[in-house]
């Protein structure tokens, strides 16, 4: 069985980033959203380590790590802190709740991997960054869904998670026109709620990325489908 990581965060991209990293690593992962879900999570699902998003405009990491330290009485639950630009102020509060770890963002992913395989006796399954976990083709548009790379005519395409997610389903179903509703559910998180028109936006990302290759349709008042031809 993978060893389960509690995600803390109200941060779809966050989420879906850091999940990505570990699962690529042989982890499992289960998002929680405030204190209240992150206590019950921890409860139920029994994880191995827990990771805090602490954001600037969001003081809950001091908070769900103290609550994870004094309620659940375990020091082997390793609770590590992501720590964004501009809430270094909250190290002092997280050192008083306990905090086993911590790291500033940016950082190196391969650190936070470092420090789970040494507190949990796991061993890395793609050290080097790589991995191959089989890939997608549609003309010359090109997606490793291991590494979590996209190509378009040999070139390298930056994408952030929600918009590798949401190109992965249009080329998982090429040629069908997907709704709003579905890109939501296939993109983001089950208990992180958007509007169906944040696709929209992440869609035109996508689009600039790939440009000048408009594969990607727009089908009135129905959604978007990506096109079968070559590009």
């Amino acid at each position: 069985m993978k060893p389960l990581v509690l995600i803390c965060s109200q941060d779809a991209e966050f989420y879906l980033f850091f999940s990505h990293v570990l699962e690529v690593d042989g982890f499992a992962t289960e998002l929680a959203g405030g204190v209240e879900d992150a206590i019950q999570q921890a409860t139920e699902r029994e994880p191995q380590a827990v990771v805090l998003d602490c954001q600037p405009a969001s003081a809950t990491g001091p908070g769900i790590c103290a609550r994870l330290k004094g309620e659940l009485l375990t020091d082997a639950l390793p609770v590590i802190a992501l720590i964004a630009s501009g809430a270094e102020h909250q190290q002092l509060d997280l050192l008083k709740a306990g905090i086993d770890e911590s790291f500033l963002r940016p950082f190196a992913p391969a650190k936070l991997l470092a420090y789970l395989g040494a507190k949990l006796g796991t061993k890395p399954l793609n050290s080097n960054g790589g991995g191959d976990g089989g890939s997608l083709t549609c003309g010359e548009l090109e997606m490793r869904l291991g590494s979590h790379r996209v190509h378009c005519n040999g070139q390298q395409l930056h994408l952030g998670p929600l918009e590798f997610n949401l190109l992965r389903h249009l080329m998982e179903n090429p040629g069908k026109v997907c709704s709003r509703d579905e890109l939501v559910g296939a993109a983001w998180p089950d208990n992180i709620h958007v509007g169906a028109r944040t696709v929209d936006v992440h869609i035109s990302r996508i689009r600039k990325a790939l440009s000048p290759h408009n594969v990607i349709r727009t089908i009135r008042s129905a959604g978007y489908a990506l096109e079968e031809q070559e590009i």
